[in-house]
């Protein structure tokens, strides 16, 4: 199993994240935001393949490519068309879905299902491309947890963050994957066999026999499996990070491997950070290395800098936490 992840767009412009979820088994593309021009980043076929779309915020410069992602995507019946978004995130998209005139609506079948994540619930709403997306229908409220989305692959938590309005922050983690030991295996003198396959389920049998011999699948499994902790990966942008959510954030994060965190303002600007709630260089820095993070990609930067300011940025990021990257995609 494996995490890869993109980081779309250019310095100073638009910015948004594409996970690929990668279980052996199949891939679940995630892609969080879609500011402008973030789709052109990808082929049609890739967009067409993403399973899950997640809002920060309804901000223009992370929404603005929606339209884009949704031009290739939007008869899409294949697969599930699923948004999350802090609250107002469905009456934002509805609006989106209406923009168009749709001529052929009613030859076509597309559902598309967005979740507005409020504190203690998930309210979900569905709209039909076969009525033109016109009506709104309300598809459930569910109580939330931490953890938003529960795959069988991975889990997806919303964290709340402070950005003059409802922003939310996204945190991926892998499932623990259980393996048998074949070193504990060939030390036991014990061959594989079919009856492997009952020490990963909830078998009903409580013994099994291997060569004669009658062994306890408890024993079994507590002698021969192994946990492996899967990959994680966070998206954080447009926040205040304050003393509260310093202390809250490195909890969250903690032994991160990848946080992928906006850097807008260099420190010298931390007052004018402080007032359009943004983060500088040093604080995520700070929050990286409090959160035992293995390694931190800094994007969605301030156009206000230039190319030069922008690689003094990230050596001062550097100075708090020699891991700090920014995106391999710009060769910075």
């Amino acid at each position: 199993m494996a995490i890869i992840h993109q980081v779309l767009g250019s310095p100073g412009r638009d910015n948004a994240l594409l996970v690929r979820v990668e279980s052996g088994q199949r891939v679940t593309r995630l892609l969080f935001d879609c500011g402008d021009g973030c789709a052109s980043d990808l082929s049609l076929s890739e967009i067409q393949a993403i399973d899950h779309l997640f809002f920060s915020h309804c901000h223009m410069d992370h929404i603005g490519g929606f339209d884009s992602f949704f031009r290739c995507t939007f008869h899409r019946s294949s697969k599930e068309n699923r948004i999350w978004g802090p609250p107002s995130t469905s009456s934002i998209l509805h609006h989106r879905f209406q923009g168009f005139l749709w001529n052929l609506a009613g030859e076509m079948s597309s559902t598309w299902t967005v979740n507005d994540i409020w504190p203690s619930e998930i309210r979900r709403y569905r709209y039909q491309l076969s009525e033109s997306f016109k009506e709104q229908h309300n598809a459930g409220v569910h109580a939330r947890s931490e953890v938003v989305l529960d795959d069988d692959d991975f889990t997806v938590s919303a964290i709340p963050l402070s950005h003059h309005g409802p922003c939310l922050g996204y945190l991926v983690r892998e499932k623990p994957s259980i393996n048998v030991s074949t070193e504990r295996l060939a030390a036991m003198g014990i061959r594989p066999g079919p009856w492997m396959k009952d020490l990963k389920t909830d078998a009903v049998a409580t013994d099994v026999t291997i060569d004669g011999k009658t062994y306890a699948l408890s024993d079994l499994r507590s002698e021969l499996l192994t946990e492996t902790h899967g990959d994680s990966i966070a998206y954080l942008t447009d926040f205040l990070l304050d003393q509260e959510a310093f202390q809250r954030l490195s909890s969250v994060l903690a032994d991160c491997d990848v946080v992928v965190c906006e850097a807008q303002y260099r420190h010298a600007d931390v007052e004018l950070a402080k007032r359009n709630h943004h983060t500088t260089v040093r604080q995520v820095a700070e929050l990286a290395a409090a959160a035992n993070c293995s390694h931190l990609v800094l994007f969605h930067l301030s156009d206000r800098y230039t190319k030069p300011q922008w690689v003094a940025m990230l050596e001062e990021s550097r100075e708090s936490f020699s891991r700090t990257r920014f995106p391999v995609e710009w060769n910075l």
